[in-house]
């Protein structure tokens, strides 16, 4: 049976899709609740005539369904652009509340969403403090207490990471946060429709989320913002979003994101047992036919979806490539700069050995995978990777 996550070639050669921590596939019933404001419900939210309220209606309605599926208050949620545009609102928005304030704490395996602009944040004048992890891809957290100074203007983490899946404890990081009176922004871009989140139970101030990544439009995100906490807007010229966030709403992918949220809140009980189950049968298969594979992070503290293989002494490139060549698609941390590949910070992070970094791909799963897929999966790519090993020179047993 064909599912969105599988299509056909004109050659008929059957498309594996295992890359949904990049983006998932667009959920039909989010697709279909769209077309309306895409044609004949075209008015604008802030226009007082009834073609425009009926728009102002169909987002009040989305500000419900996606601030359901994380425990929040329909007010206390913010439409964006995307992840992106929630990192800046949050991290910019906080600190241009407190002037006098010029230190901020973070990790050294955030997303380049966050480590980015932290980055111009230091060209700025700000000093940052980058927390390490360990082999596992875990904080440690007396680390973090001493972190905190007087003039920490901000922490923000991630809940759980990109490209190993591996999970923080947001919520002892909130408690040691607040003892010290610091705001926590929270990264759950990744996070959000896996894993239950209830941030009514969480001591979190603000929390980014992204539709494309639980089966919503791209182009549309979210900011949690809970009440009595203030931000400066970064983007003015209209009262959109309580007046911190100027600029016409995004009317079909808001509607499209609201019903994908639902979807995520329906599927959310059986995701982590189904796509889990799947996700370490690939696993398991993969390790055991190809001596060369190992797995990145912890494999108990992670997101179901999510598993990081390094395959030793090969290139992801060409991994990702060959693979690719036959219809299943994965992706890498890893970044084309100045012509060479350079090795996932993540991983490096980590102490992840240069031999397994270099060759590390990650396989995200969504609730559309099949086992029919994975077990796809499970015959192909080891006989690919021997024949890339071979091509290599690279022999099929690990180093000691």
């Amino acid at each position: 049976m064909e599912t969105r996550a599988t299509a056909q070639y004109d050659s008929g050669m059957t498309e594996i899709y295992l890359d949904n921590n990049a983006t998932t596939p667009l959920a039909p019933e989010a697709r279909q609740a769209m077309l309306p404001y895409l044609e004949e419900h075209f008015g604008n939210p802030s226009s007082i005539h009834r073609l425009g309220q009926r728009s102002a209606y169909a987002l009040s309605q989305a500000r419900e369904q996606v601030a359901a599926l994380i425990g929040a208050r329909p007010r206390e949620m913010l439409f964006t652009s995307g992840g992106t545009e929630s990192i800046h609102l949050a991290v910019r928005g906080t600190l241009a509340m407190v002037p006098d304030k010029r230190h901020l704490i973070t990790t050294t395996v955030e997303h380049e969403a966050v480590l980015d602009l932290t980055r111009q944040l230091e060209a700025d004048g700000f000093e940052i403090s980058y927390l390490p992890v360990d082999r596992d891809g875990h904080l440690d957290l007396d680390q973090l207490a001493a972190a905190i100074r007087p003039d920490t203007a901000l922490m923000a983490v991630m809940w759980a990471n990109n490209e190993t899946g591996v999970i923080f404890p947001i919520e002892r990081i909130g408690r040691i946060a607040a003892e010290h009176g610091v705001p926590l922004f929270v990264d759950a871009i990744q996070t959000v429709g896996k894993i239950p989140v209830n941030v009514e139970a969480l001591p979190v101030q603000m929390l980014s989320l992204s539709a494309h990544k639980l089966h919503g439009p791209k182009g549309v995100g979210a900011l949690y913002l809970r009440r009595g906490t203030h931000l400066r807007p970064i983007q003015l010229g209209g009262h959109q979003e309580r007046d911190l966030r100027a600029g016409t709403e995004n009317v079909p992918g808001i509607v499209g994101f609201g019903v994908a949220a639902e979807l995520a809140a329906k599927h959310l009980p059986d995701y982590g047992s189904h796509v889990g189950k799947l996700r370490d049968k690939l696993e398991a298969a993969l390790c055991d036919r190809i001596p060369i594979a190992r797995v990145n992070g912890d494999r108990a503290g992670r997101l179901p979806n999510t598993s990081n293989i390094g395959f030793e002494r090969l290139e992801a490139e060409a991994v990702m490539l060959l693979l690719s060549e036959n219809g299943i698609y994965a992706s890498s941390g890893s970044a084309c700069q100045s012509g060479s590949l350079e090795p996932s910070h993540v991983l490096e992070a980590m102490g992840v050995e240069h031999a397994v970094a270099h060759g590390s791909v990650r396989f995200s799963l969504s609730r559309d995978t099949t086992e029919a897929q994975i077990e796809t999966a499970i015959e192909k790519i080891p006989p690919l990777i021997a024949r890339l090993s071979a091509l290599s020179g690279v022999t099929q047993r690990p180093t000691k």
